[in-house]
């Protein structure tokens, strides 16, 4: 069986979707269907149930799935490993953002790179749900996150910046002609939460209660920043950022006004204590170095 067959049947069994599958893997759906049939004849059963609305895993296939996705993982991971050391790569630190502002912080990331060639380095942006479970499951290596980070089982790094606040409306919102907003104002329309955040995390980004008291609800579950500001624009809620967004997000429909008395972020390094490496080490040294950014 090719690796890319393999490819489409995990993507399929998670997406149960046809059209998705094709756009995720850049294929067209036919070959994804012939791929599927091919499956289907090698292994003598139908993987999956058609219906003009769904799609759904028969047990062979969920069977054929977890026995698929370990093997699949392993492969996968060890042709990364090869590709790398023919490179002269000999490992990879694999590091995720929570501030937009990946532009800002290179200087860190090419004087790592400059300093230590023979490892790999890679800068991604997180998606929002349950980003401690994300460190600990082995997802990632290395978080960037806003403080206070109070996880037992988490080190706490060096500060990469500090933020002044901004607050994110739609172009004809209310506030969008004001010069700044108050806390306070906050509660007078809803806001989004991401799923699998820690209560004390959560309000130190956003409080739940203005100074006065007043509830700021959380209405909408969002998962990455992208769906963040889209709700905005489209005037679903209105959102605090950290200010450097306002150079990266040049929107004709957002207003960023802002929130003079709301508490400045600082971005640190955080990782899982017991998966502390020589790589981690040298990011963090490599920051502590450089010092930290005033944004």
């Amino acid at each position: 069986m090719e690796l890319r067959d393999i490819e489409i049947f995990l993507v399929l069994a998670e997406e149960l979707h046809f059209g998705r599958t094709a756009q995720r893997l850049h294929v067209s759906q036919a070959r994804v269907s012939q791929a599927i049939k091919k499956q289907e004849r090698r292994i003598g059963a139908e993987l999956f149930t058609r219906t003009s609305r769904t799609v759904c895993l028969t047990e062979v296939g969920r069977q054929f799935r977890d026995d698929l996705q370990p093997v699949y993982t392993g492969l996968h991971d060890s042709l990364e490993r090869a590709r790398r050391a023919a490179r002269g790569i000999t490992a990879q630190l694999r590091v995720t953002m929570l501030p937009f502002n990946v532009v800002d912080l290179h200087p860190y990331w090419k004087t790592f790179r400059s300093r230590y060639p023979q490892w790999e380095l890679q800068i991604r942006l997180a998606t929002l749900t349950d980003v401690f479970g994300q460190l600990r499951s082995g997802a990632m290596d290395v978080l960037v996150a806003w403080l206070p980070v109070e996880e037992p089982d988490l080190t706490v790094g060096p500060t990469f910046c500090t933020d002044s606040r901004v607050l994110a409306v739609a172009a004809d919102h209310r506030f969008a002609q004001r010069d700044s907003v108050p806390l306070e104002l906050l509660a007078e329309f809803p806001h989004a939460t991401a799923l699998g955040l820690p209560d004390y995390w959560e309000g130190s980004y956003l409080p739940f209660h203005t100074p006065r008291g007043r509830p700021i609800e959380r209405l909408i579950a969002v998962d990455n920043g992208d769906e963040l500001i889209s709700r905005v624009g489209m005037s679903e809620i209105i959102h605090p950022f950290p200010g450097h967004v306002t150079r990266y997000w040049g929107m004709p429909n957002i207003r960023f006004l802002p929130v003079p008395d709301m508490k400045d972020l600082t971005f640190v390094l955080v990782w899982r204590t017991e998966a502390e490496n020589d790589l981690i080490r040298a990011l963090a040294d490599t920051v502590r170095d450089l010092g930290a950014l005033r944004l």
